[in-house]
């Protein structure tokens, strides 16, 4: 039983409540004592103060009298001044005006008249210290200019029994106020912080139990400004934890449902390809001459599908690296986007690409240009990214052109996809990679740049926003040359 009643106090202790209450403590005492010192000082110097002054006027009675004061009256005037031997210093002559046999020797002197506070607060000390009697000389100024100085003898006895009591009813009183204001400052920091952190602490064990009940928000009303800010950024943290479930929430349903749809247009193409396959043979050259353009486009629409499954499942396929012309590939994507070719290094234009395009492409990719990658995920990342670039310029309305570099260095490939677009907004530069949050065309869904940045990261590359102004907007794809991990 006892070892657990340790235990509380042991953590009470460690709660902010029971440090603030032993800190109060603390420092109350630490008040009370730097008062404590001053007044035992001041205490013991006007104890001995007075006694100059009634050696004075015992000094006086003697003088006054011509030194025909019998011996009985002399004892009384000292007993009653509580001195041994009192001197008078007059017209730079010093008197010995009343004495009396000393018990012993003078053990210390102190000039009251030279005295510092911090002489008075160490002598006070010492006379609480020590417990025998001893014999001082005390020096201080007559009052009354009744003289240049007065001197007397006097033992401690008194003097320390005084002091006791004197710091006994301080050390007490001490006590008191201590007691006192730690308990008011205890209360007052139960109720204007304690309980408001309690408070703060219980909203979020109540929003960690049921993060989607948008009734568990805090609602701030706290006074102190501090305890104010956090509870208003818990409260919008708390807000926008909410917003992402439901987010998150809709993406695992949306995620389902384009799982399903997926699976039924695979099936779909699948039919439409076997179809396909058969055009080749058509004695028509236009439509020999198209049926593999056909061809591959159903063969990659079902390679979506089967990889939306996979995506899906919260990845995409590892790539499939292997060594080709980046020429081929780079003219196949403008060409599936309806772009007319110019400036083409190794690859014939596109044939039956409209004259009139609002859109054209420039590519600059030079013919015997190999890289290592997946053709397929490459193709779809240019895909995404020409795609943007073309729909980017006809919202302007505007002739525009798309340019398509590459090249190589020691370390990487890499490839230069420009437009002489609007530029993107400030805010889809925020979240340009990040599904549903980075598009910057009015009803997109921000899937494709985040798409893509994923493909190249798959290849171990990266995708980069080199530039985007009111001259147009200019992504850089790197891939590296290196092999593996231990090569990179």
């Amino acid at each position: 039983m006892r070892p657990a009643v340790e235990g509380r106090r042991w953590r009470f202790w460690k709660t902010l409540s029971g440090r603030f209450l032993l800190l109060t403590v603390v420092f109350v005492l630490l008040a009370e004592t730097l008062v404590f010192l001053p007044s035992i000082a001041r205490y013991r110097y006007d104890r001995m103060d007075e006694r100059l002054k009634l050696a004075q006027v015992a000094a006086l009675t003697q003088l006054a009298s011509d030194n025909m004061v019998s011996p009985d009256l002399e004892a009384e005037l000292l007993a009653n001044a509580a001195v041994f031997n009192v001197v008078l210093r007059r017209d730079d002559v010093r008197q010995l005006v009343l004495s009396s046999p000393v018990p012993g020797p003078v053990a210390a002197n102190y000039d009251l008249r030279k005295a510092t506070s911090w002489e008075l607060i160490r002598d006070a000390l010492a006379l609480l210290a020590k417990a025998e009697v001893q014999v001082i000389r005390v020096i201080g100024h007559p009052v009354q200019e009744g003289g240049q100085l007065i001197e007397i003898t006097m033992d401690t006895k008194v003097l320390r029994q005084q002091l006791l009591e004197f710091s006994f009813r301080i050390l007490a009183l001490s006590a008191l106020i201590s007691a006192v204001m730690a308990v008011l400052l205890f209360t007052a920091a139960q109720r204007l912080l304690v309980a408001p952190i309690r408070r703060v602490v219980r909203h979020m064990q109540a929003y960690a139990e049921a993060p989607e009940d948008a009734r568990r928000v805090i609602a701030p009303t706290a006074e102190v400004m501090e305890l104010r800010a956090a509870e208003e950024a818990m409260a919008q943290m708390q807000t926008q934890l909410i917003g992402a479930f439901k987010q998150k929430e809709r993406l695992a349903q949306l995620g389902g449902a384009v799982a399903k749809i997926s699976h039924d247009l695979r099936n779909i193409l699948t039919t439409a390809q076997l179809f396909a396959d058969r055009l080749e043979g058509s004695a028509d050259p236009a439509v020999a001459r198209s049926a593999p353009k056909l061809i591959n486009s159903i063969s990659r629409a079902v390679a979506l599908c089967e990889s939306t499954l996979v995506f899906g499942k919260a990845e995409e396929a590892p790539p499939k690296l292997r060594h080709f012309a980046l020429a081929p590939l780079v003219a196949e994507v403008a060409e599936g986007e309806g772009l007319p070719i110019s400036g083409l290094r190794g690859a014939s234009a596109g044939e039956d690409a409209p004259a009139e395009a609002l859109v054209s492409a420039l590519l600059d990719v030079p013919a015997g240009l190999m890289l290592r990658a997946d053709p397929e995920q490459l193709h779809r990342v240019l895909s995404n990214l020409l795609r943007n670039a073309r729909q980017a310029i006809e919202a302007t309305g505007q002739p525009g052109m798309i340019e398509i570099s590459a090249g190589e260095d020691d370390n990487d490939w890499w490839i230069r996809v420009g437009d002489t677009g609007p530029g993107l907004p400030a805010k889809a530069r925020e979240h340009l990679f990040a599904a549903f949050q980075g598009g910057a065309r009015k009803g997109g869904t921000g899937l494709g740049l985040a798409i893509a940045a994923e493909l190249v990261r798959g290849h171990g590359g990266r995708l980069e926003l080199h530039r985007s102004d009111s001259e147009g907007s200019e992504f850089v794809i790197h891939l590296p040359k290196a092999e593996g991990v231990a090569e990179a």
